[in-house]
């Protein structure tokens, strides 16, 4: 009989976790979700964001229904609404750096039903015809062992997620400490439309999925890329955005 190795049982476990009651991840509350419905109400509340950008909007005052910041109007990423569901901050920074870089997938469940409560991200799905993760190249996939936003995808809309229509032809360097300028030289020539399957993007709509937004250059190469394959729209929906500097 085949006995599982210690890394399939962790596995196992962490997946079995994302389901069963356990303790609450920030609060530690027990038994509860990973993350219980008392701190998703405290830490995801809904905030009025640049429907360009996701970046938070002035709090003062109530922000118009479509409002874009300085930024998008002076330089658009070319998305047609980006939608996120928290900033990258206390707790959620942290609970991000679990799922991706410490190998538990099992918090996609988590996530991706704090995204989708998320105002307007349930419409973006009913209106996409694709929902496209950002894809990992290979040897960032080798060394994660899965790709973090098709999690999300797969779970969000299962029939409309497609893993292999936006590709990533190449790695690039870590893109942590480079602006968004040096991020978008960073990414030419890294992400594509497969071209036996282009026809199939021709004036449809397209949802991009990923877990984190730093300076939305990941995103404007892939939207630029879905649009000269003929896609019509092309709209992000991102799991948190992260704050601007201060």
């Amino acid at each position: 009989m085949h006995t599982p190795s210690p890394s399939m049982l962790r596995t196992t476990l962490r997946r079995l976790g994302a389901w069963l009651p356990s303790q609450c991840a920030i609060c530690h509350a027990w038994p509860a979700r990973r993350v219980c419905d008392a701190c998703a109400a405290r830490f995801a509340q809904p905030q009025a964001r640049c429907t360009g950008c996701a970046l938070p909007l002035p709090a003062s005052g109530h922000a118009p229904e479509g409002m874009r910041c300085g930024a998008c109007l002076r330089t658009p990423l070319g998305l047609d609404r980006c939608v996120a569901a928290v900033d990258y901050a206390y707790p959620w920074a942290g609970i991000v750096g679990q799922y991706k870089f410490q190998a538990d997938p099992a918090w996609a469940p988590t996530l991706a039903r704090l995204l989708h409560s998320t105002s307007w991200a349930e419409p973006l799905m009913d209106a996409a015809d694709w929902v496209l993760p950002i894809p990992l190249s290979a040897h960032r996939l080798r060394e994660r062992g899965f790709n973090q936003a098709l999690l999300l995808a797969r779970i969000l809309a299962p029939a409309k997620t497609d893993a292999t229509l936006l590709l990533r032809l190449h790695d690039t360097q870590a893109q942590s400490n480079l602006g968004r300028a040096q991020r978008l030289r960073n990414l030419q020539g890294a992400l594509a439309v497969d071209p036996l399957r282009a026809a199939a993007l021709q004036g449809r709509s397209v949802l991009l999925v990923d877990d984190v937004m730093t300076t939305g250059a990941t995103l404007q190469a892939a939207a630029l890329a879905l649009r000269q394959a003929g896609a019509s729209t092309v709209s992000a929906l991102v799991f948190a955005r992260t704050p601007p500097p201060e």
